[in-house]
């Protein structure tokens, strides 16, 4: 397994990653069971947030006492100092700790510097300086923030989505950020689900010098992970024809399911029917076509076109239509007129 190190920051971990989102679903002891099996199979590196409900929590059980043998990245979607603050506080109290190894600005809508009035830069430089976090990292989903945020050169890492439907300008700031010395986090390797095969996700990403981290809340999906470290992955032939025609089939606009649209005027699942078409073939359940999931889409029929989901869409997708396109299918699959 190759290792990574995040940019100035030394960390060097293997290039294989824990995302602790999904965790947040399943019950304490098995998150428990599941944290401590991946770093006993050799992960070392656990991205956590303080907007994961009780993710920080269940870390906390699962590593007590075993702080020194593993990193810890947390985030805080603190829009002031002193929320900011309060938030850091909690995260340590639940993670029981007394430091962070990377703490994140969490899905930024703009670059905090210094003196730029929202005081915020100077809240993680003195949580820094009290030895509470041990390095300063920033996330964010929309390219030109991103971009932004490596030119400053104030911050040591970025988590930015990153799989092999990344374009030329995402593969440009994974070298704009080497070339600055700070570290690449890969969130979003699956594309919200929409990837499905583990080895192609896996070899791309060892093309770059980033580190991906896989959101996971089963041993199942923890198994494949794992096995990487039993054998290399490395970019084949036949993972790059399978590559791309995965691109040639997902390029342009579709939904990668992170929910920032929500919550929706008249309580359309969005980031779910926003992507039904795609995953009623990528990853075919007949749970998608349950009643709940036909209720749910046909509540799309209810939008009033307010507009705030494509005001808060991180891709900036025109997110009515493309509801609306998926209910047209969704309705079609149903009648029978396509077969998925």
């Amino acid at each position: 397994m190759r290792e990574i190190t995040l940019g100035k920051t030394g960390i060097t971990t293997p290039q294989n990653a824990f995302g602790a989102l999904p965790i947040q679903r399943v019950d304490k002891d098995t998150a428990v069971i599941i944290l401590r099996k991946a770093y006993d199979g050799g992960m070392t590196y656990f991205d956590t947030a303080r907007a994961y409900t009780d993710s920080e929590e269940k870390l906390g059980l699962a590593f007590e006492g075993m702080r020194e043998k593993i990193y810890i990245a947390s985030k805080t979607m603190a829009d002031t100092p002193e929320k900011l603050r309060e938030d850091l506080d909690t995260s340590l109290r639940l993670l029981k700790t007394d430091h962070i190894d990377v703490y994140q600005l969490h899905c930024v809508p703009q670059c905090y510097r210094p003196d730029d009035g929202t005081g915020m830069y100077e809240a993680m430089l003195e949580a820094k300086k009290q030895g509470k976090i041990l390095h300063i990292g920033i996330t964010a989903h929309k390219i030109g923030v991103a971009e932004d945020i490596v030119a400053s050169g104030l911050y040591e890492t970025l988590q930015f989505p990153f799989s092999y439907l990344a374009s030329d300008r995402d593969i440009a700031l994974v070298k704009a950020c080497e070339d600055a010395g700070m570290g690449f986090v890969a969130m979003k390797g699956l594309s919200g689900g929409l990837l499905t095969n583990s080895e192609a996700c896996m070899a791309y990403m060892s093309e770059y010098p980033v580190l991906p981290i896989w959101g996971i809340q089963r041993e199942c999906e923890l198994d494949e992970w794992l096995s990487f470290f039993e054998r290399d992955i490395v970019m084949t032939d036949e993972l790059r024809s399978f590559i791309e025609n995965d691109r040639k089939e997902l390029l342009g606009e579709f939904c990668r399911g992170c929910g920032y649209c929500m919550p929706c005027s008249v309580n359309i699942v969005i980031n779910q029917c926003a992507r039904m078409s795609q995953m009623i073939r990528r990853a075919p359940s007949k749970a998608w076509l349950s009643d709940y999931w036909k209720k749910e889409m046909l509540r799309i029929d209810e939008c009033i076109d307010c507009g705030l989901c494509k005001t808060r869409c991180p891709y900036e997708l025109d997110i009515p239509n493309l509801l609306r396109k998926n209910a047209a299918d969704y309705k079609d699959i149903l009648a029978g007129r396509v077969i998925p």
